[in-house]
């Protein structure tokens, strides 16, 4: 009895009947031909794979992800905030993307099951000179269509948020939180639901075209693109889309196509309010965004297990996966500090920079910024916290690219390839937006 129960427990899981938690447990299939193959296992890569799987049912789909997990890099560091659309430019893609991609989610979160807090956003001037930009960004937000947004007075923020002060803040009822890893798991599930692969632990370090077809493949050179992985596995695929964060700049080079924008990584620490303070912030606290500034500065985020993440700053990080102050790998740190876009951003910054990292080093420091909202907050109230690091791309002059860029090559691989170069915050919101202007995309380049 207990074998056979063993025996249809092995079947389940080899099914997929363990969930988004047991993807990387099933065995791989034996096929290795695919009409297209997505680089990249965060929630860009799998909201994408799943649209495209969706929408061609009856074509072959696989994921290739380097890492054993799915969504553990930016998409499993990020704050978990559902964005509401304000900040961009009026007509940009983040503005489009965001506005239809926070719908998505919300709508996505519903059918699924999966939880979320709509707890809204105050974005708080707490100085005369800043209450002109809040306003400027009211009417920004009106121009996106943002849902809901109003500006209250002093009186109002304390109603919303009692220990905050502020002289008048942007109210966004429709921003909220949720898990963004439980999110692209789902995501992942419903891709492999509807015939999709996934492959981990492969770890994508070639793309070129192929000179023979596929033991297996009797249609001559149907899937003409090979792409192996650091362990001389191999699969041949018509088409590739890269979703690969903070690698696409790499993953363009190996296939040939521009390194343009070139990606450098920025650490963001964030620090804890202790368990017993986390009653202080009920939704989330900003500043208003400075344009002298790169970044956008420290904020109150509450998150779905019921703490509250205070944060980020915005420091070079000497590995692109360097989440700890000591990570360092020569390559990636040779690869920013050689780069001529860096330093240009950094002698434009410079006084910013310094500022950075001296809060970096000390708590004090950072805690000022954020007594600025919440003057209640004492370095005896927080803790250090999680870190993410941020996939920024830096064009060569030194800009922040700061809109969402695709793009693919020239020659018979680089017109099978398309590349999302830049998916920077709102991302994660935007996944399902993004997903679909992809498949578009794909759809156009490839003739799907």
């Amino acid at each position: 009895m207990a074998a056979a129960a063993l025996l249809r427990r092995r079947r389940w899981w080899r099914a997929g009947g363990g969930g988004a938690a047991a993807l990387w447990r099933v065995p791989r299939r034996q096929r290795s031909t695919f009409d297209v193959a997505v680089v990249g296992a965060g929630i860009v890569g799998l909201a994408s794979a799943r649209e495209l799987v969706l929408r061609h049912p009856s074509l072959a789909f696989a994921v290739l992800e380097k890492e054993k997990e799915l969504a553990h890099h930016q998409s499993g560091h990020n704050s978990g905030v559902i964005h509401s659309g304000i900040y961009y430019t009026p007509g940009s893609l983040k503005a489009k993307l965001c506005v239809q991609g926070a719908a998505l989610c919300y709508e996505y979160c519903d059918q699924k099951g999966i939880p979320y807090k709509q707890c809204g956003k105050l974005i708080v001037a707490v100085e005369q000179d800043e209450i002109p930009r809040l306003k400027a960004l009211y009417e920004r937000g009106l121009q996106n269509n943002v849902r809901d947004l109003k500006l209250i007075g002093a009186k109002e923020i304390q109603a919303k948020e009692p220990f905050c002060r502020g002289l008048m803040a942007l109210d966004s009822p429709y921003t909220g939180i949720v898990n963004y890893r439980q999110v692209a798991q789902s995501y992942a599930e419903d891709f492999r639901e509807a015939g999709g692969t996934i492959l981990t632990d492969f770890e994508v370090t070639n793309m070129e075209m192929a000179k023979e077809s596929p033991p297996e493949n009797e249609d001559g050179l149907k899937y003409p693109v090979v792409v192996r992985n650091s362990k001389g596995e191999e699969i041949y695929c018509r088409h590739v889309v890269t979703c690969a964060g903070l690698y696409s700049d790499r993953l363009s080079e190996i296939s040939g196509c521009s390194p343009e924008p070139r990606i450098v990584p920025f650490r963001g620490d964030y620090l804890l309010l202790k368990p017993e303070k986390c009653y202080m912030v009920k939704g989330n606290i900003y500043p208003v965004p400075n344009p002298r500034f790169p970044f956008l500065g420290f904020h109150f985020t509450p998150r779905m297990d019921g703490s509250v993440w205070l944060g980020p700053n915005a420091v070079l990080a000497f590995k692109r996966e360097g989440y700890k102050l000591l990570d360092f790998s020569p390559t990636d740190f040779l690869d920013a500090v050689l780069y001529s876009g860096l330093w240009k951003l950094v002698l434009r910054n410079f006084s910013y920079g310094l500022s950075e990292v001296y809060r970096a080093c000390f708590l004090s420091a950072q805690v000022k910024q954020l007594q600025r909202f919440i003057p209640e907050v004492t370095v005896n109230d927080i803790l250090r916290g999680p870190s993410g690091v941020r996939a920024q791309a830096l064009d060569s002059d030194g800009n922040l690219v700061d809109d969402f860029v695709f793009d693919g090559g020239t020659g018979d691989i680089g017109s099978r390839i398309l590349h999302v170069r830049n998916a920077p915050s709102p991302a994660a919101t935007s996944s399902l937006a993004i997903a679909k202007m992809i498949a578009d995309e794909v759809k156009q380049r490839f003739e799907l």
